[in-house]
């Protein structure tokens, strides 16, 4: 799972896009691919780092997201439990995916609120009384993604991954905007199963299929393309 302490299994950093977009210009489509999958792979390695000022606005930025009418207490306060996180401290919840987990909350909070905030409130479909805390999910979502997609290999080697490159051709968001639309497929199998706390695991490995069969249609060409992002605007 994504963290040893997990209860299952830099948006402030990252490139400006529209300098990367000149620089590009004049690369060849395979060379714009290489470069974007490198810079990928570079967030993937960064830690998070609760010393870090980008990293503690990072947190702050989302729970303004999250609730922007609540004063946060600290970057330590039990407030964090109300978003789904293990304890007092998101830090700790880090350990396994690093800094790019938060980024990807972040995003999604801010590319896609009204999916953002349904899902965090859980607000369609009948619940179970043992929920899943929604920010602990979204650090295994990461990992799920980052495993499914082989980043973590010079070159991914499996379809799902060498399928995701021609994706990030297209959009160098690709990523952030595939873990958005993962989020909505979970919570759609969640739904779909009647799941409970303890099926966690179950409905992540059901997710992760779904989304590899979506990857390996032959007219995707955009993250756009896929199926499931009409989720992100129910």
């Amino acid at each position: 799972m994504a963290s040893s302490r997990s209860w299952m299994g830099g948006l402030f950093n990252r490139p400006n896009t529209r300098r990367n977009s000149k620089l590009e210009y004049s690369l060849s489509p395979i060379q714009v691919k290489e470069k974007r999958l490198r810079c990928l792979q570079e967030r993937l390695q960064v830690p998070f780092d609760e010393t870090r000022p980008d990293h503690q606005e990072a947190l702050r930025a989302l729970w303004h997201c999250a609730f922007p009418n609540v004063a946060l207490k600290g970057l330590i306060s039990d407030q964090w439990k109300d978003m789904g996180w293990q304890g007092a401290n998101p830090s700790t919840d880090f350990r396994g995916c690093g800094f790019v987990s938060l980024e990807n909350l972040l995003f999604y909070a801010r590319t896609y609120p009204a999916s953002f905030r349904r899902l965090l409130f859980k607000k369609d479909g009948n619940r179970a009384t043992w929920e899943y805390p929604f920010a602990v999910a979204g650090i295994n979502i990461s990992f799920m993604l980052i495993q499914m997609l082989d980043l973590c290999s010079e070159k991914p080697r499996c379809l799902a991954g060498a399928n995701f490159i021609k994706l990030v051709g297209e959009d160098e968001e690709a990523f952030d905007i595939l873990f958005c639309i993962a989020f909505e497929m979970m919570d759609a199998q969640w739904l779909s199963m009647h799941a409970s706390y303890m099926n966690f695991n179950e409905v992540l490995q059901e997710t992760r299929m779904q989304l590899e069969r979506e990857l390996s249609l032959e007219e995707i060409q955009r993250v756009h393309d896929l199926p499931a992002y009409n989720l992100l605007y129910q």
